[in-house]
């Protein structure tokens, strides 16, 4: 299925994800719905805003994602529900060719949240956990970014 992402999140033990990252970038997040059945999420990312809308299982999901305008994204971000997640996001390359890893450093958690995700080109592929990843919470509701907003 077209726009169809398949991902796996899991707890992050310690920094050395840091060390290994090739990139890190700065992120404001807020919902405008989150029901069960689909989330309607704004962005923005560095210098870009985005607008996009989820609706799927823990780990396959439909996601349509749009580039808006930061100024309207900036606009929408006062009408979010509960708050706006402000985190930093560092992309550190997998073992694996053409997978890499996003770790999600919270940075108004109150108890310091770190996830990382890896999105997968299928629900059976075969990925290394690097020494940084700890459990996983794939599916586990106070995980998803839309429960953890902040006030």
């Amino acid at each position: 299925m077209k726009n169809r992402e398949i991902e796996r999140k899991f707890l992050v033990k310690d920094l050395s994800f840091k060390q290994l990252a090739t990139s890190h970038h700065e992120i404001w997040q807020g919902y405008l719905c989150r029901d069960p059945q689909r989330t309607i999420r704004v962005r923005i990312k560095e210098n870009k805003a985005f607008l996009t809308i989820k609706s799927g299982n823990e780990v396959s999901h439909f996601e349509w994602e749009k580039e808006i305008d930061v100024a309207d994204a900036k606009d929408l971000l006062q009408i979010c529900l509960d708050g706006v997640i402000h985190k930093m996001r560092w992309i550190v390359p997998a073992e694996e060719k053409n997978l890499c890893w996003e770790v999600d450093e919270f940075l108004n958690h109150p108890e310091n949240l770190i996830l990382a995700e890896i999105e997968l080109p299928s629900e059976t592929a075969v990925f290394t956990k690097p020494n940084f990843v700890g459990e996983e919470v794939t599916g586990q509701a106070q995980y998803y970014n839309a429960n953890m907003l902040i006030n």
